[in-house]
């Protein structure tokens, strides 16, 4: 039987958000004892618990076919293999490119340009010729040669924040959240190098059709999970003169079903599945529109 191997981060901010949603598609583990292997019980996909950053190289290589990992890694790792693939070939390696099979909603970040507060640098292009340092090189020398810029990019691997400070550079590019952190380094964000997101990915190298199979099943799982994450199935009683200003009203719901309501020839019972958030201001347009008894139900799975 063919296996799958799904790579996940081991600790930090997206491991907990990666089993959730596993889970909730249905997957179930046992659990090694040293807790880096997982054996698939419910699907044939095993899981491995990596550091974040080995991830990508682990789908390059074809070590794992499945992997959760925010696209700033992904991206960074595909450029530095880009990078050690290219000196000295003028071959292009699809390997070295991860694309996202379905972005995930957790794990956002942003990648900012940051430089210290009141300073004679405001923007990228006053970066020209000084040092920047930063934990993601690759990314941050695409930024500045998109731009035409010629930055000296410094790598640190922890504490980038306070280079700076030291002297080590004039300007950093890190990961963002709050801001905070910059804050409490005297530092402001001057330019954005990239919005990221945690993504399912595969691996770039062709399988065989059962293991095709079985990302499609996966696939479909993990996205009906997403979307019944913000959808809500929505009851309630309306006239039915205004059935087509009542449908209408509906966040993102496909055409309802309409039942009859016994005893009373005036009126019907609505029922919606939206997959749009559904907030208190439509059901208060509803009510005005002559709507009554409004119901609203979460949606734990769903196949389109």
């Amino acid at each position: 039987m063919t296996r799958l191997k799904l790579a996940i981060q081991k600790s930090g901010r997206l491991s907990e958000d990666s089993l959730a949603l596993l889970e909730r598609s249905g997957l179930k583990f046992a659990r090694s004892k040293d807790k880096l292997f997982w054996y698939g019980e419910t699907l044939p996909i095993d899981l491995m618990l990596v550091r974040d950053d080995d991830i990508p190289r682990f789908l390059m290589a074809g070590v794992c076919q499945l992997g959760i990992v925010g696209g700033n890694v992904a991206l960074e790792k595909g450029l530095e293999r880009s990078a050690n693939l290219g000196r000295g070939s003028a071959v292009a390696d699809e390997s070295a490119t991860l694309k996202p099979l379905l972005p995930l909603g957790f794990g956002r970040c942003r990648l900012m340009l940051a430089a210290p507060e009141g300073g004679a640098i405001r923007e990228a292009k006053d970066l020209e010729g000084k040092r920047v340092a930063t934990s993601y090189p690759a990314l941050t020398q695409q930024f500045f040669e998109a731009q035409g810029i010629q930055a000296q990019v410094v790598f640190l691997s922890g504490a980038v924040e306070i280079a700076p400070a030291l002297g080590s550079a004039d300007a950093i590019v890190d990961l963002v959240s709050t801001g905070t952190t910059l804050r409490a380094n005297h530092l402001e964000v001057i330019g954005e190098v990239l919005s990221s997101q945690a993504n399912l990915y595969r691996c770039p190298q062709a399988l065989p059709a059962e293991a095709e199979r079985l990302i499609d099943t996966l696939f479909t799982r993990v996205e009906g999970v997403l979307r019944a994450a913000e959808a809500k199935y929505v009851m309630m009683h309306a006239p039915k003169a205004k059935l087509p200003e009542i449908t209408a009203l509906l966040p993102g719901a496909e055409t309802p079903t309409i039942l009859s309501l016994e005893g009373d020839p005036d009126r019907v019972a609505l029922h919606a599945m939206c997959t749009e958030q559904v907030f208190w201001e439509h059901l208060e347009e509803l009510k005005r529109a002559g709507a009554s008894a409004i119901l609203v139900l979460p949606v734990e799975k769903m196949l389109a």
